[in-house]
């Protein structure tokens, strides 16, 4: 009876135990793919490069308006705008990006 006893102790310590060996050498964080993915989501939740190109094309526009006080300030300060406005847009993505893979990796 005794050593009926001593084996069911053993045998529940070591399932008790396995898991946990096997535990610290499983990866649980993610793999660079993953890191991808949830980065490429979150930078694509920031708005396109065209609603930048938008956004610039009408505060040159109605900056050259102003300035220039003439229709064609006015389509320079749009062309300029929207190509600050796009460019300005696509490095927030870049940079989101880039952030959020950074810390995603930083976690594994």
């Amino acid at each position: 009876m005794l050593r009926m006893i001593k084996a069911t102790g053993l045998l529940t310590v070591l399932l008790a135990v396995t898991p946990l060996s096997f535990a610290q050498h499983v990866g649980t964080g993610n793999s660079p793919s993953d890191c991808a993915a949830i980065a490429d989501r979150q930078s694509r939740g920031q708005g396109s490069t065209m609603g930048g190109v938008g956004r610039g094309a009408a505060g040159g526009a109605i900056f050259g308006a102003i300035v220039g006080d003439s229709s064609k300030s006015a389509g320079r300060g749009a062309l300029l705008g929207g190509i600050i406005g796009g460019a300005r847009k696509s490095s927030q993505k870049e940079n989101t990006y880039q952030q959020v893979y950074d810390d995603c990796m930083r976690r594994r």
